[in-house]
């Protein structure tokens, strides 16, 4: 039976992530997943692929609070988990890729706190309920899905069985977080989720819509905030390359709302034709 085995949220688009027991599906993704982003002064998204720094910043959850530290100097700053805007002089157009969003930017004082560790100008913006981000309409299923601060899509799935084949190749093995998906499963096959379409985690409905291709970020290490060198990207290239892109992981589109959690069946429904 193929299970459930990890939950992760990346509440800060290309910040580091929180690992989860069990966590809300909901429209735009799992509950907290890439809510907030950091954006230059241009308001154009910022990730690991120019900045590998940003994997020093982990988040928590802290007393109803999301508290982020930086691993380095271990300082820390809380950020309220749902902000209420009030300033509409806060809101601002920001860029994630090709779709221009709506949000407001959280505080002064945070963007300060981020600017001063970063070395360089940025801001901190939330999406509030009310900002829509439609999906790709060639992926979608009812064309109104929609979407975070994520790059594509509301969530990623990866089999563990996928990243073994994978460090069964490489010189040194890496771990599941060089890749960033939502869930993780077991007891499956190296790659079976590349042809899943209908499925379940528990009594949540979901479906694959595209394999993720990989980019240069697989190379960072999570730790150090730094490019470790050109593997894992540079062994998938040799394996996984489909169309000139490196393919790990399925991106995935949910049909309904509830709770997933660790130790959650995963039933194939149907496959991709």
């Amino acid at each position: 039976m193929l299970e459930l085995s990890e939950i992760w949220v990346y509440p800060v688009k290309s910040l580091g992530g929180i690992s989860m027991q069990e966590a809300l599906v909901t429209d735009r993704g799992l509950e907290l997943d890439r809510r907030w982003l950091l954006v230059d002064d241009s308001g154009r998204f910022l990730s690991q692929r120019e900045h590998p720094e940003l994997a020093l910043f982990r988040p928590e959850i802290v007393e109803g609070f999301l508290r982020i530290t930086h691993r380095v100097n271990l300082e820390s700053i809380d950020i309220e988990l749902r902000p209420v805007f009030l300033d509409v002089n806060s809101k601002i157009k920001v860029t994630v890729w090709d779709d221009t969003i709506d949000a407001f930017e959280v505080s002064s004082t945070i963007t300060d706190w981020f600017t001063k560790l970063l070395g360089f100008s940025v801001r901190l913006v939330y999406m509030p309920d009310e900002s829509v981000r439609k999906l790709d309409q060639d992926y979608a299923i009812t064309g109104d899905e929609i979407n975070s601060f994520s790059d594509a899509y509301p969530f990623l799935i990866i089999g563990q069985a996928s990243l073994d084949d994978l460090n069964g190749r490489l010189e040194v093995r890496v771990p599941m977080n060089r890749f960033r998906p939502n869930f993780v499963f077991t007891n499956g096959d190296a790659f079976e989720e590349d042809n899943w379409r209908d499925f379940k985690i528990g009594n949540v409905s979901f479906v694959g819509v595209k394999p993720c291709d990989r980019c240069v970020m697989t190379t960072v290490d999570q730790e150090k905030g730094v490019v470790s060198g050109k593997d894992p990207l540079k062994t998938l290239a040799k394996y996984r390359n489909f169309g000139n892109k490196v393919l790990f992981g399925q991106n995935l589109i949910g049909l309904g709302l509830g709770k997933v959690k660790v130790g959650d069946s995963v039933r194939v429904l149907s496959f991709k034709k």
